[in-house]
């Protein structure tokens, strides 16, 4: 017979971190690319914070990079975050530390020696730099005094985050992270503090963020505050949804954050995460339908309302709920039956007393 059927054989699915190893390391961005420096950074981060460990056909991907490290730190000194932090990672995960070749000690030592700490402006930057250096030995594990207090005092100003400001509850969360050495000591937050994180939470619930969400129920997590179930079993049913598209150009937007975060929060709270077998190659990562948020009609509606003294949640609820659709009203109801403390927030919310 002279007719052969050719069968098309798609690759064989890899394990899932396998796969999104040589995804972050090979396939959706060059090394020259910054945002390289930071989609691995996270990635490694992710999975370090909660002490895994890798293979070595995990690992391999990275070993060109663990290997000449040494030199882009050396060219590269204003990134030194992002080469420290993946380097560190890298060894605690499994790469090159075994061999006890102390890159990374040399690492930390040549930017201690170099000051490269001291060019930083922002505070946050600051305790980022010191944790990473800690990590070898080149600085104390806890904070200095003088720094911690100055992040206490921001974190604990509550009536900064119950207003959408994503620049600060980003901030915030991560540092509640550096605070808490990522879950390994108490980040000893005062209430006004922990009252930050859960006004920050409200603010992504109603806006349906869960990139956001997800980093605060972490730090809940890590500050040993209970998540409410309305926000985690959002989600988790969130975090089951996302479209993993194989061989894909990559764009500016897609959603991998959001799909680490989730994933993350996942693995914190000892539950199966990063479980979906994928194609080797170039991965795009793009988040469930969901929701629209309610900030913006909420907003308006309270816009509307100003001059009016009497703007507090228990005299307003039943106005608000006959001019919001039924989803967007269930969604404000839920945000409110999550938290204790949610006329404090809608207080905050709606400017009341400005």
């Amino acid at each position: 017979m002279s007719n052969v059927i050719q069968l098309q054989l798609r690759p064989k699915p890899e394990g899932s971190r396998t796969a999104l190893a040589s995804c972050f390391a090979q396939h959706r961005r060059g090394e020259d690319d910054v945002f390289w420096l930071k989609e691995n950074a996270e990635f490694l981060n992710v999975h370090q914070s909660v002490a895994s460990s890798f293979s070595t056909d995990e690992l391999a991907p990275y070993e060109e990079f663990y290997a000449t490290v040494e030199n882009r730190l050396r060219f590269f000194p204003q990134y030194y975050r992002f080469l420290l932090s993946i380097t560190l990672d890298l060894e605690e995960l499994g790469l090159g530390r075994k061999q006890g070749d102390g890159l990374g000690e040399r690492l930390c030592s040549w930017v201690k020696a170099r000051g490269l700490p001291d060019a930083e402006l922002s505070d946050l930057q600051r305790a980022e730099a010191q944790r990473l250096l800690a990590r070898r030995g080149q600085a104390d594990a806890r904070l200095d005094d003088d720094l911690r207090a100055r992040l206490q005092h921001f974190i604990s100003r509550k009536e900064t985050f119950s207003l959408p400001n994503k620049k600060a509850a980003y901030e915030l969360t991560h540092i509640v992270f550096y605070l808490s050495q990522y879950g390994h000591c108490d980040p000893e937050l005062c209430q006004a503090a922990i009252q930050s994180l859960m006004f920050t939470g409200t603010l992504a619930f109603l806006d349906q963020n869960a990139d956001l969400l997800a980093e605060v129920c972490i730090a809940l997590g890590y500050a040993r505050v209970t998540v409410p179930t309305v926000w985690k079993c959002w989600l988790e049913e969130h975090a089951q949804g996302f479209l993993i598209a194989p061989n894909s150009p990559v764009g500016q937007q897609d959603d991998y954050h959001e799909y680490l975060m989730c994933n993350w929060f996942l693995m914190t709270t000892s539950q199966e995460a990063f479980s979906k077998r994928h194609e080797a190659g170039a991965l795009s990562f793009i988040r469930p339908p969901k929701q629209p948020s309610v900030l913006r009609v909420l907003s308006e509606y309270l816009y509307e309302k100003r001059g009016n003294h009497g703007l507090a949640w228990g005299k307003l609820k039943r106005d608000i709920e006959a001019s919001l659709d039924a989803p967007s009203f269930a969604l404000i109801a839920n945000a409110e039956r999550a938290m204790p403390d949610f006329e404090e927030f809608f207080a905050g919310f709606a400017r009341a007393g400005v």
